[in-house]
């Protein structure tokens, strides 16, 4: 009887690897670099963005700061005036069609002069940040930007408290310097807001994040619940891809939240809430104040013709021992625009009934304050000096 042989396999693990030479990755980065410049490129070709005259980010979009990149980029004609502010040029309480930008253009007698640069919830570090990033397409422009005192009122509102505080924009404040005191992100936070300022494939991939999933990136997104007991998931067998509609979201056209029709819509006295005490900010330590003058000095190294509007800053909620802190804060703003040589406007305060809280007119107030901008002398200069 024969021994049946057997014969053996080499004792080696099957390892399933290509390896790239210096032609490959060449040709792999090359690859991935097209990628990361053409898709934000070729997006803004194919997704529909419908602006009106009136138009202004979305509340639901105000940390959508590629698509307010976006927008700027399409003002193309230089005779429009662009309004950079808080939620006072936004209108916090008002339809867009009745915030302080429509009312100028009506006051001009023109829909298109006066554009709504506004954003929900900004304050002057996130402003800085804004125009450092996002509106580098304003050169050599008109420009108004807004100086709310209210950011100025106590420590908090200043952001230099110690404790960690969470607050809006924190992606546009600086990140390392000037140091932030109540700003207790981590490095790998701090890094990425940079990375996205920088590199526009990340900006477009936080616009997708904001205009179709939620504000939530796609692995959140599909582990939504809807808030039951028991939880439920109901975007978990839904498609990713389906959720985008080529098309950017708009505000409802029924805002129950802004608008004569909204709760929120009425003078701050109706809240009986009485006169406040305001920690108000010395401007020489003003953390907000320093990004504030930073920015004009930026616009104006852009060649931006800058006009300053100071408030006006509801002084009728001010406790009545505490108006001589506001108006040497107040006059302190004045006395540096003036040794700078910028246009301003500094409007005196409108009727107390005008205002929903310490800084947000409601409707009338916004359309006397564009007629008393519009009537100003100084006003009328600026507007015509080249």
């Amino acid at each position: 009887m024969k021994e049946q042989t057997t014969s053996q396999l080499p004792d080696i693990s099957f390892v399933n690897e290509v390896r790239l030479n210096a032609r490959h990755w060449t040709v792999a980065f090359i690859i991935i670099a097209f990628i990361l410049l053409a898709t934000p490129r070729v997006w803004k070709r194919v997704e529909r963005f419908e602006t009106t005259a009136d138009y202004r980010i979305p509340y639901g979009l105000s940390r959508d700061y590629w698509l307010y990149q976006r927008r700027l980029q399409q003002i193309d004609d230089p005779k429009r005036i662009i309004l950079f502010g808080d939620s006072v040029i936004w209108g916090e309480y008002v339809l867009p069609e009745r915030t302080l930008s429509h009312f100028l253009n009506q006051e001009s007698g023109s829909r298109n002069q006066f554009v709504n640069g506004g954003v929900n919830g900004l304050f002057p570090l996130a402003i800085e940040g804004l125009v450092d990033n996002y509106a580098k397409a304003i050169r050599h422009r008109k420009v108004i930007l807004h100086c709310n005192l209210l950011w100025m009122s106590s420590p908090k509102a200043d952001l230099q408290v110690q404790k960690e505080e969470k607050f809006n924009h924190s992606r546009l404040v600086p990140q390392f310097r000037p140091r932030i005191p109540c700003y207790k992100a981590d490095a790998n936070e701090r890094l990425s807001a940079i990375i996205e300022r920088n590199v526009q494939f990340m900006s477009w991939v936080t616009h997708l994040q904001n205009a179709y999933f939620h504000d939530k990136s796609i692995p959140l997104w599909t582990l939504e619940d809807d808030g039951s007991d028991p939880a439920h998931y109901p975007n978990s067998y839904k498609n990713p891809l389906a959720q985008i509609k080529m098309a950017v979201p708009s505000d409802p056209a029924v805002d129950p939240l802004r608008g004569p029709a909204s709760p929120r819509h009425k003078p701050w006295t109706a809240n009986a809430s009485g006169p406040t005490e305001f920690e108000w900010i010395e401007l020489n330590t003003s953390l907000q104040w320093a990004a504030f003058q930073r920015t004009v000095q930026k616009l104006r190294k852009r060649g931006d013709d800058v006009l300053v509007i100071v408030g006006p800053f509801n002084e009728y909620i001010v406790a009545k021992d505490n108006l001589g802190p506001y108006q040497k804060l107040h006059d302190g703003v004045v006395r540096w625009l003036t040794q700078e040589k910028v246009d301003y406007l500094a409007p005196e305060p409108l009727p107390s009934e005008l205002y929903a809280d310490a800084s947000h007119p409601l409707t009338e107030g916004y359309q006397q304050l564009a007629k008393r901008i519009y009537s100003d002398p100084g006003f009328r200069k600026w507007l015509l000096q080249k």
